[in-house]
């Protein structure tokens, strides 16, 4: 039998999800991959369970009994939220709740950190709420937060910013990527669309994110919430100068609306940075390993 401390993983398959799987199996834990339909690639133990059903989530924390739980799993597109909201909720409100009560009583000592999104609201600001997915992610953080205040629960709040690197990923530099892989390879014309070359966006490497959640694991102080961020602010148009850099594709760049300047983002991680935790991988890389990720991958 293993000595390891046991992760769940929830989410395994997907971006974040795969990247966590590989790093936390090498920092010494058994990692158990929580899935809906098929195992991750990799020698992890799989648990398949659909997490918005609470029996099958009750049978899975008795059967495992992690010490940790990364829960990266939920809906997280904002146009398929307007269009189930019901479900949004269901796959980020109740799965949490689900889980976080079956180890409430199957190992109140398990640490969990869940994973939140900058597309929160303030609750007493309804005016701030803009979409579904905010109002799901939002009671997410905070019947995770009310329990651990509750019930004393080691809960850990994780916020990440705009998450980049290697993967199938639907943010807009794995977008840019593709598409700019594609004039590499001849199947696209070279015209890259955007709408706001203005918009601004915190980048961080999903390899950093993944290094923050260890950090909190070890160091992270439960019922905290804790932003995880560069700490810079790039607009999209700087993300397009960068990629023209690394590539020897020459394209065009077209406005899809009209733009409009953004403020610059300031997000502040100094509570995280206090734990010892920092980004390490640069801006320019990120997009390199993108661009070589698409350019291996045949998913153009």
């Amino acid at each position: 039998m293993s000595s390891l401390p046991k992760l769940l993983i929830t989410g395994a398959n997907g971006f974040t999800g795969k990247h966590a799987c590989s790093h936390f199996a090498k920092a010494g834990f058994k990692v158990i991959a929580v899935v809906r339909n098929h195992a991750p690639a990799g020698l992890f133990q799989t648990e398949l369970c659909d997490l918005t059903n609470k029996k099958a989530v009750t049978e899975m924390i008795k059967r495992v009994k992690p010490q940790y739980l990364l829960h990266l799993a939920g809906q997280n597109h904002v146009g398929e939220s307007w269009i189930a909201p019901v479900s949004s909720l269901e796959a980020n409100f109740l799965s949490t709740l689900y889980l976080i009560e079956a180890l409430r009583h199957e190992n109140p000592t398990c640490k969990i950190i869940v994973v939140g999104s900058a597309l929160q609201f303030n609750p007493q600001e309804i005016s701030t709420l803009k979409h579904p997915y905010s109002l799901s992610k939002t009671l997410q953080v905070l019947v995770a937060q009310s329990w651990a205040e509750l019930y004393e629960l080691p809960i850990i709040i994780a916020k990440p910013s705009n998450l980049i690197g290697p993967g199938i990923s639907n943010g807009v530099c794995s977008i840019f990527a593709k598409k700019i892989v594609g004039m590499e390879k001849k199947y696209t014309e070279k015209i890259l669309e955007v709408s706001n070359p203005y918009a601004q966006r915190d980048f961080i490497d999903v390899r950093d994110v993944v290094y923050a959640y260890e950090t909190l694991f070890k160091k992270g102080i439960p019922g905290k919430l804790y932003d995880i961020a560069s700490g810079s602010s790039r607009s999209l148009r700087e993300v397009i100068d960068t990629f023209k850099k690394i590539t020897n594709e020459e394209f065009k760049v077209v406005c899809t609306a009209d733009s409009k300047k953004e403020e610059n983002i300031k997000t502040s991680c100094l509570n995280l940075r206090q734990l010892g935790w920092q980004p390490l991988i640069p801006f320019e890389v990120s997009l390199l390993d993108i661009l070589n990720f698409y350019r291996h991958n045949q998913l153009i």
